[in-house]
């Protein structure tokens, strides 16, 4: 979690890299929250 901590202040990545993996980790938690949900119901 150190590495990810340096990436959400944009120390050493490019921006494009940035969001690209900011992106990616949005759309992997949103697939989380969904399986997660779905196994509550």
């Amino acid at each position: 979690m150190g590495d990810y901590g340096y990436q959400q202040k944009g120390g050493y990545s490019p921006p494009g890299k940035n969001y690209g993996e900011g992106f990616v980790l949005v759309v992997v938690l949103f697939i989380l929250l969904i399986i997660v949900g779905a196994s509550f119901y």
